[in-house]
C-alpha cells in the first residue's frame, strides 16, 4: 500500500519558513506500526530544502508532487489551517478516485468537507482508525 501524506508547509507564511512538520514523521510511524509493508510517501522528505529551490525547480515540484497524490492507494491530509497545496493535493486524489483521509478540525470547510472520504478531528482519532484497520486498499 502506498500513501501518501499532504499537509501544510507554508501556510499563510509571507516568509520563506515552513510550519512545523512533526505531525509528518508521526503519522508516517502510525502507518508504519500499523499496515504492514506500507510505502509512505512524504513530499518533505523527498524535498527537505523545497523553499530554497529556484522557481523553475519548485514548480517542477509542486507539479510533480500533486501529480503522484493522484498515483497512491491513499493520502492523508494534515490540515490544521488553510493551505492551498494539500488543497490541491487533496484534489488531485480526489479526481484520481483516491480516497482521502482528513485530519483537521475544518470539517466545515467545504474543500475538507467534499474532497475527504472521512475526516478526524485530531491524531488520536486517526489512530484509532488505521489500528482497528479501517485504512486499507479499495477504500473509497
Amino acid at each position: 500500500m502506498r500513501v501518501f501524506i499532504a499537509g501544510i508547509m507554508q501556510g499563510s507564511r509571507t516568509d520563506r519558513d515552513i510550519c512545523g512538520q512533526s505531525y509528518r514523521e508521526e503519522i508516517a510511524q502510525i502507518l508504519r506500526h500499523h499496515i504492514p509493508n506500507v510505502q509512505v510517501i512524504d513530499p518533505l522528505a523527498l524535498h527537505p530544502n523545497s523553499v530554497d529551490y529556484d522557481p523553475e525547480q519548485a514548480k517542477q515540484t509542486f507539479l510533480d508532487m500533486t501529480d503522484l497524490a493522484g498515483q497512491v492507494d491513499a493520502l492523508v491530509a494534515y490540515v490544521p489551517a488553510a493551505s492551498m497545496g494539500t488543497a490541491i493535493e487533496m484534489w488531485h486524489a480526489y479526481q484520481s478516485q483516491v480516497p482521502v483521509y482528513t485530519i483537521s478540525t475544518m470539517g466545515d470547510n467545504w474543500v475538507v468537507r467534499s474532497l475527504s472520504t472521512r475526516i478526524f478531528p485530531d491524531l488520536a482519532a486517526f489512530v484509532t482508525f488505521v489500528a482497528n484497520g479501517g485504512l486499507t486498499v479499495g477504500d473509497a
